[in-house]
C-alpha cells in the first residue's frame, strides 16, 4: 500500500488506486476542498507535492491548470495513489468561507 504523507499531519497507508482527494479526506481526515466532485473544473482541490509527484497527468488537469496559469500545483481529484507521496494541502475548508468541502 502506498504511504501518503500530509505535511503537518502525518503519514497514512492508503489503498493503491485511491483518488488522492478521497485519501486526504477519508484517510488523513484533512478538510480538503473539492467543489466540482472530481471533474477537474474548479481547482479547489489543489495540492503541492513535496516528493513523489506522479508524472502521469490527465488531459483535463493539464488543460485546466494551463488555462488558469497555475504552476507548481496539482489537482488531487485527478491523481491516483500508486506510489508513496508527500503533499502540502493548500486548499482547505477551514478559512474558505464555504459551508462544506
Amino acid at each position: 500500500m502506498p504511504v501518503l504523507t500530509v505535511d503537518g499531519v502525518g503519514p497514512f497507508e492508503v489503498p493503491t488506486g485511491k483518488r488522492l482527494v478521497i485519501a486526504l479526506s477519508d484517510d488523513a481526515h484533512v478538510d480538503q476542498l473539492h467543489a466540482c466532485g472530481g471533474n477537474a473544473r474548479c481547482t479547489t482541490c489543489r495540492v503541492e507535492f513535496v516528493s513523489g509527484e506522479p508524472e502521469k497527468i490527465t488531459q483535463a488537469e493539464k488543460t485546466l491548470l494551463a488555462a488558469r496559469g497555475l504552476l507548481g500545483i496539482r489537482l488531487s481529484c485527478q491523481i491516483q495513489c500508486e506510489n508513496d507521496m508527500t503533499v502540502k494541502v493548500i486548499s482547505r475548508l477551514a478559512g474558505s468561507g464555504r459551508a462544506n468541502a
